[in-house]
Parts: structure tokens; C-alpha cells; sequence
């Protein structure tokens, strides 16, 4: 099964809080390793990690090269669902002349001014580049509607503005995948507790998530319409259990790969005017 297939949400996605802490690829799944230990297996992940990351890498050269078409990659979490961390351990070693990574955070008074898809449309890809998304234009179907910001029948509205506009996206060259980094309740909670633990990890604790946690269930609620609303052939949700770290980056990573390699990228053609050119 394609890995695609196996992790796309689909138009009747309900939330699974056991789904969260699956191990569904790598080293625990094949029978061959059933008597490795915990530790082992996280440690065969990351290496299979790393070499999907440099496959990764190579497809990022040839897409930078062709110069014609765009990948975003949309990641979509609760708080320490990890996208920070998807971010370094698939990405860190890319050129980081064709990739970008943007972090949305609250909107500003000039961004509050215009639409809400205003600042984003700014920060899609352009040819020859991956874009990756750290929350993104769905925290306006999510945030808005869980803080009650919008309505009902304005969120509604939303996700038919998101379909169109990532439906414009994918018909002038963007190839969009979005990810749903799938946490537990009490994953979320020993993250947040490692953070005022650790001193040098305090700095990322923010005492707003304590009362986004309260609104754990809404929140949970508002993602499940929300994927299933916006899921469509041209941009999938993918639904990824991120339990495990280890997990979550070898699936995102196999995720993004195959995508790259549906797109059939390879270098320009060399112009045979240049084959008998000598420097001098």
C-alpha cells in the first residue's frame, strides 16, 4: 500500500485519540525486528529517517532546477504535536536555496486589516521551491471557531473560501500536502510538563496553552470537520499518529518523498550547444 493511501484522511475522518499513538511503519512494524527493543527500533527509524531525508534532498535539487512547479506542505497540530521538530530532523540538511519554512502566529493589526488569507497567499511557494507551513490558513477555521470568532455559517463560508484557494493553488503548478501531526491528551500533557522541567526548554512553554488545554475536546471537534471539509484529491489531509517522534518524522518524511517522486522531476536537459564549449 502506497503510504499516501494509508494515511490520507479522507471525507469521513473522526478523530481516534488511540490512533495517536500508533507505530503503523519502520522497524517495529516488520516481523523481522519483533525482538528488537523499544530503543532499537526508534534508533532504525531515525536512520531510515536520514536516508529518506537525502532522497528528499535530491528531489528538492531537481525540482529547484526544473524551475517549474511548487510543493507546500501544510503542518497542522495541537501544541507540542511537534512541528518544530518535523521541520529540523526532515529539513535541516536541504539547500536552503529552493526551501522556506514560515511560522504563522497571531495576525497582525495590518494583517487583521485585509482578509484572512491575505497573509498567507504572500507566503506560497514559488517555482522551483518547497514551502512549508507551521500552522497555517486552517488556524482560521480552528482558533476562530473554537474562541468563537466566527459563526457557524462564517466558518462554513471559510472552508469553502480554503477549497478555492487551494484548488487556484493546485491548477497554477503547487503540489499541496497537509498534515495532521495527531497527538494524545496525555502525550500533550507530558510535553508541556517536560518544558517547565527542563531550564533550558522553559523559554518554549507558554502559559496560553494551559488554556487552549482546557478546550481540548473543541478543539478535537473543530479539526475533524475541518479536515473532513477540506480534504480533496488536490490537497489531501494525511493524518499522522505523532506519539512517537521518531514515528511521526519517518512518516511525514515517506509521505513527502512520495510525493516528490509522483512529480517525475529530473534535471534540465543539457543544451547540446554547450557540449563542445571550453573555458578558457
Amino acid at each position: 500500500m502506497k503510504v499516501r493511501t494509508q494515511f490520507r484522511a479522507g471525507s469521513d475522518f473522526k478523530i481516534d485519540e488511540d490512533y495517536a499513538g500508533k507505530r503503523l511503519l519502520g522497524a517495529a512494524t516488520k516481523s523481522a525486528n519483533k525482538k528488537l527493543t523499544h530503543a532499537q527500533c526508534k534508533a532504525l527509524d531515525r536512520e531510515e529517517t536520514v536516508a529518506l531525508a537525502a532522497q528528499i534532498a535530491e528531489c528538492q535539487s531537481m525540482l529547484y532546477a526544473q524551475h517549474q512547479k511548487k510543493v507546500l506542505l501544510v503542518l497542522q497540530g495541537m501544541d507540542t504535536s511537534g512541528k518544530d521538530g518535523t521541520v529540523k530532523a526532515i529539513f535541516s540538511n536541504i539547500n536552503p536555496m529552493g526551501i522556506r519554512a514560515v511560522a504563522f502566529k497571531g495576525p497582525t493589526d495590518i494583517e487583521l486589516a485585509h482578509d484572512y488569507l491575505w497573509r498567507v497567499h504572500q507566503h506560497v511557494p514559488v517555482k522551483g521551491e518547497i514551502a512549508i507551513f507551521n500552522r497555517s490558513h486552517y488556524e482560521d477555521v480552528l482558533i476562530t471557531r473554537v474562541q468563537n470568532m466566527i459563526d457557524k455559517a462564517e466558518c462554513q463560508r471559510r472552508y469553502a473560501h480554503i477549497r478555492d484557494f487551494e484548488r487556484m493553488l493546485s491548477e497554477t503548478g503547487t503540489v499541496i500536502l497537509k498534515v495532521f501531526l495527531h497527538i494524545s491528551k496525555d502525550e500533550q500533557r507530558s510535553r508541556l510538563q517536560e518544558r517547565l522541567d527542563d531550564p533550558d526548554r522553559q523559554w518554549k512553554f507558554d502559559p496560553n496553552d494551559i488554556a487552549q488545554r482546557k478546550k481540548w475536546d473543541d478543539y478535537q471537534r473543530a479539526y475533524e470537520t475541518a479536515i473532513r471539509e477540506t480534504d480533496t484529491d488536490h490537497a489531501p489531509w494525511y493524518v499522522v499518529p505523532a506519539n512517537s517522534k521518531t514515528q511521526r518524522n519517518l512518516i511525514i518524511a515517506s509521505l513527502l518523498l512520495e510525493t516528490l517522486q509522483s512529480m517525475k522531476l529530473h534535471y534540465p536537459e543539457p543544451d547540446a550547444k554547450l557540449s563542445s564549449f571550453k573555458v578558457v
